[in-house]
């Protein structure tokens, strides 16, 4: 039987490049893509379809960040399929973004710079808000979303013949300066995305403790720094092409300056073809392209403390049955 793959995020990016990619390695495996509404989600169908014309491509409506939606979109699945082989928990959202340029011109005097062009840290700030749930939007986007909707997706992870994938899109920006366990939301800070990053390493580390007897397996993957339209949003686009030609120089030193979604998506694919019980569940595997364009994948150690994921892991489970006891009629 064909693998069945979700990739959410789909519409666009890291997303939209993963599913033509993996069509490329596997064109027998049914994707199904997962964008916030149907408009978007049938636009990604008949693209992919464009290029793979036999391709299986079906598709499912959710926003990551409303948990009714989540709910809907696991239920539709459940009914859908018998099993998922991969789940690319891929969509992510950074509203608002600042960059601090007297930050910027600070690691030029210190000698920090490339460190803070490749990773952004102290650079990047961002404006949050509360969603229609009362979470803060980027933690339920790029996170609590992700989780209710692969807890809701046990059945169809969990058991099976052979083993099930979640994929998750972390960030070289995940770091643990930014997260806080008493404020796990970020409702505090600046830095709501390299905390809901960070947070997702933390979850997957606890994943791989709590499923792989039950032969479920995640991984953490970095696309590098890549041109979508999150980036756009960062700088005027007219900045940015202004600023390319120096990028693709920067990339002889930095490696992780992948700039295309396609070079962005190597360290997905690369995992799409590797076995799980040989995989490293405290490593996080980065896209990286050399100055000559070359496309390589290398694993980094996870900076994260097991007790912490733990204790998170247990808060994210109290605030999944709070979250739930208002959407009684979306559960079996």
């Amino acid at each position: 039987m064909e693998r069945v793959v979700l990739v959410t995020g789909a519409s666009g990016g890291v997303g939209l490049a993963l599913c033509r990619r993996l069509l490329e390695e596997d064109g027998r495996i049914h994707l199904c893509v997962a964008c916030r509404n149907a408009q978007k989600s049938e636009a990604t169908r008949d693209l992919i379809l464009e290029a793979h014309p036999a391709a299986q491509v079906s598709t499912v409506e959710v926003d990551l960040g409303s948990l009714a939606s989540v709910l809907r979109a696991a239920r539709e699945l459940r009914c859908r399929f018998q099993r998922l082989d991969f789940v690319y928990l891929n969509a992510g959202i950074m509203p608002n973004p600042h960059v601090n340029f007297k930050a910027l011109w600070k690691g030029l005097l210190t000698g920090k710079l490339l460190h803070m062009l490749t990773t952004a840290e102290g650079v990047m700030t961002q404006t949050d808000r509360l969603n229609g749930d009362g979470l803060q939007e980027v933690f339920a986007t790029n996170l609590f979303g992700h989780f209710i909707l692969i807890r809701q997706l046990e059945s169809l992870l969990c058991g099976n013949e052979k083993p099930s994938r979640l994929i998750w899109t972390s960030s070289s920006n995940a770091r643990e300066s930014a997260f806080s366990l008493s404020d796990y939301q970020h409702a505090k800070g600046q830095e709501s995305y390299s905390s809901s990053k960070y947070a997702t390493d933390l979850t997957s580390v606890v994943l791989n403790r709590k499923f792989n007897k039950q032969g479920l397996y995640s991984s953490v993957v970095c696309p590098g720094l890549v041109m979508s339209n999150m980036t756009y949003r960062i700088l005027p686009v007219f900045l940015w092409k202004l600023l390319m030609p120096i990028m693709w120089l920067i990339r002889f030193f930095a490696k992780t300056y992948t700039l295309t979604p396609y070079n962005g998506a190597e360290a997905h694919v690369w995992l799409f073809k590797q076995k799980p019980e040989y995989l490293d569940v405290l490593v996080k595997y980065h896209s990286c392209t050399s100055g000559l364009g070359k496309n390589y994948v290398e694993p980094r150690k996870i900076d994260v403390d097991e007790e912490t994921a733990e204790k998170f892991y247990q808060k994210l489970l109290e605030l999944e049955e709070q979250a739930l006891e208002r959407y009684g009629d979306l559960l079996d």
